[in-house]
């Protein structure tokens, strides 16, 4: 078993490959590979780049909510299936950052303080019981792939390679809340989806420029 000194420095060190330019190193390859690059305009690869971020940030925001609640969590089942969770999040981080690099972007400058906030929030939840730890992932992953499903939507048709990214990430994160609410996730009501939907927006509206 790790001491507290350890899991310091193994969440030290997941945090600054997080936030840290091309330091994260994914499993599995990017679906991007798939197809070839298009011809975009400017204004395409602008709006690309904007959803692409807002995206990567959002894999910032896992990446900072399963360690939080990793590190809470009471049963060693449910901290590794958080574990778990993230490792295959550190693809789609991976994903988003390599098709950034592609179209010229960026990630966000906000970055660090989205981690922040979702570490604490993780952490507090995992504190409170597993269950509604494991219905906040259930709920974070509904609210990943309504943002997916616009992005999908709003990409240039011309965008494939950042497309397949998304179709796969979408997979991945529906599998996730399944996951989550098959292991004894709490299923929030509907007033509680609205408002994560309404803070969410928060995070999406700054990080498509900043």
């Amino acid at each position: 078993m790790n001491s507290i000194v350890d899991n310091a420095i193994l969440n030290f060190d997941k945090a600054l490959r997080t936030l840290v330019r091309n330091a994260s190193v994914a499993k599995r390859p990017s679906p991007a590979l798939s197809h070839s690059e298009s011809q975009l305009t400017s204004n395409e690869r602008q709006h690309s780049i904007g959803l692409m971020r807002i995206n990567h940030t959002g894999e910032v925001c896992a990446q900072g909510l399963y360690m939080g609640q990793a590190l809470t969590a009471k049963l060693a089942t449910v901290r590794e299936q958080m574990d778990h969770a993230a490792e295959e999040e550190i693809d789609h981080l991976v994903w988003c950052e390599q098709r950034l690099n592609e179209l010229g972007g960026r990630t966000s400058y906000l970055n660090p303080f989205f981690f922040s906030a979702s570490f604490t929030i993780g952490a507090a939840a995992g504190l409170i019981s597993d269950k509604l730890s494991l219905g906040f992932v259930a709920a974070t992953e509904d609210q990943v792939c309504l943002h997916i499903e616009k992005h999908l939507a709003g990409l240039p048709d011309k965008d494939l390679r950042s497309k397949a990214v998304l179709e796969q990430m979408h997979k991945d994160e529906a599998e996730h809340k399944k996951l989550a609410l098959d292991s004894g996730g709490y299923q929030f009501p509907q007033p509680i989806m609205s408002a994560m939907t309404t803070i969410s927006k928060v995070m999406t509206t700054s990080t498509y420029r900043i």
